[in-house]
């Protein structure tokens, strides 16, 4: 899971070291139109993980095998036509981030070109990430990610100051090449497995059994485009300020910062998405409510921890991302808003996890489409013309998503202790 915002950690220090706010401004948002079209197909791994977890948790390995094929095959069709799309057409997609005539607009577009090459293979290594996910194995995907960020730390510098550099784009081709090592690592681990059959990733899978992919799909499918709304809004803010380029630069440093933090509430999120369906599936809901309360205390407690470690740590980055006095001066606000934002995120994802565990994908959607509502409500206000407005903004969204799921979870969901409160009164009565 770590391959992508590390990955991106390496290219933005290498960039970095150009001294060029402009290259800082498009290497952001080529990565946001990636990312944009990455996320909205990525609902696919998300699902597969918990549905691999009760097929697992179950003793049915055949069921398993099927989720993960179809989870493949969908990925590598609609991965095929988003690389199509932005490697034909980059600017068609960084116009959902860039103003029209925007400077970065040189530096962006051929970096997206590249960037966009990876794209199924970074879907298959989120499918393999979530397969491994639902077996509870981690010890997998973390050898893969070491495996993937050593190759890129490696090709960055070649690609880029090499005597047979391409200079600034070199850093997407290198990112390009250890994500398709990464995808290529994750087919053959499945392969070995036996969790993937090479027939079924070429064979369309019948409706019926994709009806579970496409009946929480759609859902997330909304969910992602809801939250792609949102921070396109914000990137494409923070690229309108100035044409220097110097806010674009610093916003890109910040939410690097921030995204390698997310990484961590993100594979607490995967944690719940797996452990709470495998414990209904096993033993029923007053183990699975036990693992989620878990899951909640102990992804509080990280979040608190990962805001005190990115506040200390932020003074020492800032200068690794970048050389220029006037972007490490604006980063500075933004990047304290940032640290803040993982105390929010810490409930929040532990909440989002197990609804994903226990298919609330439908209810997940409307709280994340209303949580979006309101940050775009806050960035069309005054607040969006400033960098640390920007910030604020991501926090007002975070406080409703936090609030939200954790009410659900108490209150309204299917482990909610008011729902165990009602059914033993009617036994008792």
């Amino acid at each position: 899971l770590a391959v992508v915002p590390i990955v991106n950690s390496v290219d933005t220090f290498w960039v970095g070291r150009m001294g060029d706010a402009l290259a800082l401004a498009g290497q952001a948002a080529a990565n946001q139109a990636f990312f944009t079209i990455f996320f909205l197909i990525s609902f696919l791994p998300n699902i597969t993980a918990p549905l691999v977890a009760s097929a697992v948790g179950s003793g049915d390995k055949d069921a398993a095998r099927d989720r993960i094929c179809e989870s493949l095959f969908l990925c590598n069709i609609l991965g095929g036509l988003g690389m199509l799309l932005l490697v034909a057409f980059p600017e068609l997609g960084l116009s959902m981030v860039l103003p029209k005539g925007a400077p970065a607009m040189e530096y962006a577009a051929p970096y997206l070109r590249l960037r966009a090459l990876s794209m199924i293979p970074a879907l298959m290594s989120a499918t393999g990430f979530a397969a491994y996910r639902g077996m509870l194995n981690t010890v997998t995907p973390l050898k893969v990610s070491l495996a993937t960020n050593a190759m890129n730390l490696v090709l960055d510098p070649l690609t880029m100051f090499g005597s047979r550099s391409i200079g600034f784009v070199g850093a997407a081709l290198a990112t390009a090449i250890s994500e398709t090592t990464g995808g290529l690592i994750y087919l053959k681990l499945l392969l070995r497995r036996k969790l993937v059959k090479l027939s079924q990733l070429i064979k369309p899978p019948s409706w019926k059994s994709l009806m579970p992919l496409i009946q929480g799909g759609l859902a997330m499918l909304f969910r992602q485009a809801a939250l792609n709304a949102g921070f396109v809004t914000a990137t494409r803010r923070a690229q309108a300020m100035d044409p220097t380029g110097v806010s674009a630069a610093a916003y890109g440093i910040v939410m690097q910062i921030y995204v390698v933090g997310i990484v961590v509430h993100v594979a607490m999120q995967g944690t719940a998405a797996a452990l709470v369906p495998a414990a209904l599936a096993k033993s029923g809901k007053d183990e699975a409510r036990s693992v989620a309360d878990r899951t909640f205390i102990w992804a509080s407690i990280v979040g608190v921890l990962l805001s005190l470690a990115q506040y200390a740590a932020t003074p020492f980055l800032v200068p690794v991302f970048s050389t220029l006095p006037e972007v490490q001066e604006a980063v500075k606000s933004p990047a304290l808003i940032a640290s803040f934002l993982h105390v929010l995120n810490g409930p929040t994802f532990a909440g989002e996890g197990i609804m994903l565990g226990l298919a609330r994908y439908k209810a997940l959607a409307s709280i994340t489409t209303v949580g979006i509502g309101i940050m775009v409500g806050c960035l069309a206000s005054p607040l969006g013309k400033r960098l640390d407005g920007i910030l604020l903004s991501l926090a007002a969204f975070s406080a409703f998503q936090a609030v939200a799921v954790v009410y659900e979870y108490l209150k309204i969901g299917p482990l909610s202790r008011r729902l165990k409160k009602n059914k033993l009164e009617i036994k008792t009565a």
